[in-house]
């Protein structure tokens, strides 16, 4: 791909951006709703079972920054830096902020239900002081993370932006990329993704990149045959869940990070997937991705921590005692009891004037 062969416009109706949207926000709610978290099996095959039922979605995250990236670059060259910046405050900080103090709201009514019920009062150092440290734990270990992110790359995108086609630059980034795979192994910083905040750079930028030359990305994507697509798919997932289960076997504190090298192939691999495969009309007229998927995304995880975790308090259900396929069947009711809820909760906020705080 030569830097001197940019596509004409800009601006385009990508057609497969709402079904790559959708699937990916599909693939992280999945993954939230999963129960095989903080443990794993004695046995190889349960292990292999679980392992790739986590792997299975786990191109999400990567997806949403490539998707990102496509979806800026126009407005990038429309607006200032400043223009851009406001919007995003309207359109993305304001909704984010708003359901972050919801969450922290309904985690204080928790602990008064609780006191009242049982006397027990847990705040142990102060009422500020565990309303800061949720505030850490909710901005940074839960996938309000995200948001977050998303804006500081923004933000490194933006300062440099008179070198974002520039292809040394796509370098620089991806080597910061790397810097966290190989962190998993040498443990310099903290492991986990969601504190990473210069690992997904990359990926944004290389949306950016992927929309300035739209017509040669999608030239070679077609130049693949859809058997061969497919087969390179299946390899790197597998070799993600070999490298999975040798960071298993290593203690690793994070082995399902999203930033492993073997996840970054499988990731990209998949993105090419679903690039092939486009648009899917049946679910953009079911989920409506395009004024839902962010939604979805800031009110999941309040819906799994209050709601579906209640639901299943009655059954004193505990996941490490049960069978990798239970744990399994759980983790799909689980999605799919919280995709739909949350799905549903967006599509009335949008009937009303609280529109604004999913985004629209």
């Amino acid at each position: 791909m030569q830097e001197g062969t940019a596509a004409s416009p800009l601006k385009r109706n990508f057609n497969f951006v709402d079904t790559i949207r959708c699937i990916s926000m599909i693939g992280i709610v999945f993954e939230h709703s999963s129960v095989f978290w903080g443990f794993t099996y004695s046995g190889k095959l349960d292990t292999f079972v679980e392992i790739s039922v986590m792997q299975f979605f786990k191109f999400g995250t990567i997806a949403f920054f490539l998707i990102g990236g496509f979806l800026i670059n126009h407005k990038f060259q429309e607006y200032t830096p400043g223009q851009y910046l406001k919007n995003r405050v309207k359109s993305t900080i304001k909704p984010w902020a708003f359901w972050i103090a919801i969450y922290l709201l309904t985690d204080l009514i928790n602990i008064l239900v609780i006191y009242y019920k049982q006397g027990e009062l847990r705040m142990p150092d102060g009422f500020l002081i565990y309303v800061l440290d949720q505030l850490n734990r909710i901005l940074f270990f839960t996938s309000y993370w995200f948001i977050l992110n998303f804006l500081i790359c923004i933000g490194l995108l933006l300062l440099f932006k008179r070198h974002l086609y520039k292809l040394w630059f796509g370098v620089i980034l991806g080597t910061l990329s790397l810097f966290y795979s190989l962190n998993l192994y040498y443990g310099w910083i903290v492991t986990q993704h969601s504190t990473a905040l210069f690992g997904f750079v990359f990926y944004l930028w290389l949306g950016v990149y992927m929309n300035r030359y739209y017509e040669n990305v999608m030239r070679y994507v077609h130049g693949f045959s859809w058997t061969g697509t497919i087969v390179i798919v299946l390899i790197c997932f597998l070799y993600a869940d070999l490298e999975t289960a040798f960071l298993l076997s290593k203690g690793s504190s994070d082995p399902f990070n999203t930033l492993r090298i073997t996840n970054i192939a499988y990731s990209l691999a998949a993105f090419l997937l679903l690039l092939k495969i486009g648009k899917i009309e049946w679910l953009q007229k079911v989920v409506q991705p395009r004024i839902t998927t962010f939604g979805i995304y800031l009110i999941h995880a309040i819906i799994l921590d209050r709601v579906i975790s209640q639901i299943f308090m009655p059954f004193h259900y505990q996941a490490s005692l049960c069978s990798v396929w239970v744990n399994f069947g759980v983790s799909v009711l689980r999605f799919f009891m919280a995709y739909l809820i949350t799905m549903l909760l967006v599509k009335l906020i949008l009937l009303t004037k609280m529109k604004w705080t999913v985004g629209q």
